[in-house]
């Protein structure tokens, strides 16, 4: 049937419904609420569709539109939930199972009668963790249901005023109940209060006389201090003490743009070392020691008044304190996990992930896993970090040929067998990365976006070599210039995938153990690392992977050092989530965004 969504975002849960929904053979359009009432009711004009979904949905539907249509609103929460923080209020009262609801739209919020609901288990993660995961598995689930059930006709939706439902208005989940109160909650405490709020909108507090917003948490098992104090820096996060305990957190968000502080998350230890000389701490450096030794010099990019604490890949005494890179191995197989904030790798953490890739190849096995680990695989360079640098022209260069390096790594490992286990979403130089492996394991609720164009991009990562050769010249062309998102099972369908792992999220990295052992035990494995160096051989002397590097490179250093080029714009409006006519997901104001079916 045509399906039109209309969405606030074009997030990972819209991308998903839009990309499934077109994997069934209907016909799904977009629309951006944030157009405006007057682009949503052109979209309906032009679509003229059967059935209107909101998966992801800020505001209130016109009333003509849901009085003259059948609306689906998606809700994050159980029926009888009601308000606009249901996953809030989950994490925070630390809910052990949730639910998502697709209900149809009326005047009251969350009211309408219920045409399908999927419960979820909610592990300890964070609320944008939790959301592309175990939420979108439910959404995605109900909603499948929801159209079947449309589309039959005999379904009679279930009004929520029946005595069994019970109704719980939740309000919004304001700041005053996120604060931390660092002087009495405890670590764990700490901790909800910062998952809860990892990704939006943050948890506001002040460091140094700066107000920032804190995104994620991590617990720490040995560093202390007093209450609220800052501890050290590790890999760009900063480590702060809790009452009884201490915690990491990733990034930081400054409030309020001044001087050299931007309005949008990045590392944190980045902003604090932006903070001015004059309300930075005096003295000497605490004396806080790596587990490993070394009590690291601050660098340009981390508070000189804060020791670096290292933490290695693969800690010698078997600690299981954070570190955003980790190796492990089980007999012939190494794992080398990786977990970014939102998925984007910046010039820092190309370089220590290509580090941990090469102690990795110095290990004896015939497996290495790259990747594994639940959420984001990789969305590519650090956008946030690129917008934030004195030149961001320099900094995307640079940051793009720390990628490279690091996918040419993975192209020219040639003795042993190199598995890519994506548990989540990837995107552009992401999915490049994953394709430089020899296999591509990918958990099915994942979304795949192998594509640049949208920020005004050409591409690289050798992707002119990998991406034609496993889906051959014509779909490579299809996928980068239509540049929409592909499902986990469409992905498998052309190539791009070789295995797709059906699990929840919960149990991808057990699995992937499980499937990993296996080809480790694989009588003919000899074999095919054998062909594989073969291959690279052949490869090499008919085209260098030297030479698709510098085409490729040649093309995006043209733009990054072109002042007038798009990306520029395009990346600021990303960063900052502002709305900008070319940097919008889907199409301008009147106009739709198409699948491929239609």
């Amino acid at each position: 049937m045509d399906i039109l969504l209309v969405v606030s975002a074009f997030n990972s849960l819209s991308q998903r419904v839009y990309a499934e929904l077109s994997d069934l053979g209907h016909r799904v359009d977009a629309v951006l609420a944030s157009h405006g009432a007057a682009a949503i009711r052109t979209a309906v004009h032009e679509v003229s569709p059967e059935l209107i979904i909101a998966p992801m949905l800020r505001t209130a539907l016109p009333e003509d539109i849901w009085c003259e249509h059948t609306c689906l609103i998606v809700h994050p929460g159980p029926p009888g939930d009601r308000g606009p923080s249901s996953l809030d209020w989950a994490i925070a009262q630390d809910a052990p199972r949730w639910g998502v609801t697709v209900l149809q739209a009326e005047a009251a919020m969350d009211a309408g009668p219920v045409w399908a609901t999927v419960p979820f288990d909610v592990p300890p993660v964070g609320k944008s963790d939790l959301y592309r995961n175990e939420v979108s598995d439910a959404a995605v689930a109900a909603v499948l249901l929801a159209v079947r059930r449309y589309g039959d006709g005999s379904f009679k939706p279930q009004p929520q005023n029946d005595p069994s439902v019970q109704v719980v208005w939740r309000d919004p989940f304001r700041q005053e109940l996120r604060r931390i109160d660092w002087e009495h909650d405890s670590t764990e405490t700490v901790l909800r209060k910062l998952r809860g709020a990892d990704s939006q909108p943050g948890v506001l507090d002040e460091v140094l006389g700066l107000e920032v917003y804190l995104h994620g948490g991590h617990p720490e098992d040995r560093l202390r201090g007093r209450p609220g104090e800052l501890l050290a820096t590790r890999a760009g996060a900063v480590c702060r003490a809790t009452r009884d305990g201490a915690v990491w957190i990733p990034e930081f968000r400054p409030r309020k743009a001044t001087g050299d502080h931007a309005p949008f998350r990045r590392p944190a230890a980045s902003v604090l070392a932006s903070i001015p000389a004059a309300s930075r701490p005096q003295g000497p450096v605490p004396g806080v020691r790596s587990p490993e030794g070394g009590l690291l010099p601050a660098a340009g990019d981390r508070p000189p008044w804060l020791p670096e604490v290292a933490a290695a890949p693969q800690p010698a005494d078997g600690r299981r304190t954070w570190t955003d890179i980790r190796y492990r191995q089980s007999g012939d197989v190494g794992f080398l996990a990786f977990s970014f904030p939102g998925g984007a790798m910046s010039t820092d953490q190309c370089r220590r992930l290509l580090a941990a890739y090469r102690y990795a190849l110095a290990r004896p096995t015939s497996v290495l896993v790259l990747g594994g680990a639940r959420d984001f695989f990789s969305n590519g360079i650090h956008l946030n970090v690129i917008e934030a640098s004195a030149d961001p022209a320099a900094e995307s260069w640079t940051n793009l040929n720390a990628m490279n390096d690091l996918v040419e790594a993975v192209l020219r490992t040639t003795d042993r067998l190199v598995v890519a286990a994506l548990g989540g979403n990837a995107a552009a130089g992401g999915v490049m990365l994953a394709l430089a492996a020899d296999e591509v394991w990918c958990r099915t609720g994942a979304v795949l976006n192998p594509h640049y164009r949208r920020m005004g991009l050409y591409g690289s990562e050798f992707w002119t070599y990998t991406l034609p050769r496993r889906v051959g010249p014509e779909t490579a062309e299809r996928l980068t210039a239509g540049a929409l998102p592909v499902s986990a099972a469409t992905a498998a369908g052309i190539g791009l995938v070789d295995r797709p792992v059906p699990v929840a999220a919960q149990e991808f990295t057990a699995e992937v153990d499980r499937l990993a052992t296996a080809l480790a035990a694989a009588p003919d494995l000899g074999r095919r690392i054998a062909a594989k160096a073969a291959a690279r051989r052949r490869d090499e002397a008919v085209r260098p992977l030297a030479e698709y590097r510098r085409e490729e490179l040649a093309l995006m250093r043209g733009v990054f050092f072109d002042p007038d080029a798009p990306y520029h714009a395009l990346r600021s409006a990303f960063v900052r989530k502002t709305p900008s006519g070319s940097a919008r997901p889907l199409a301008p104001v009147g106009e739709t965004v198409t699948g491929g079916s239609r």
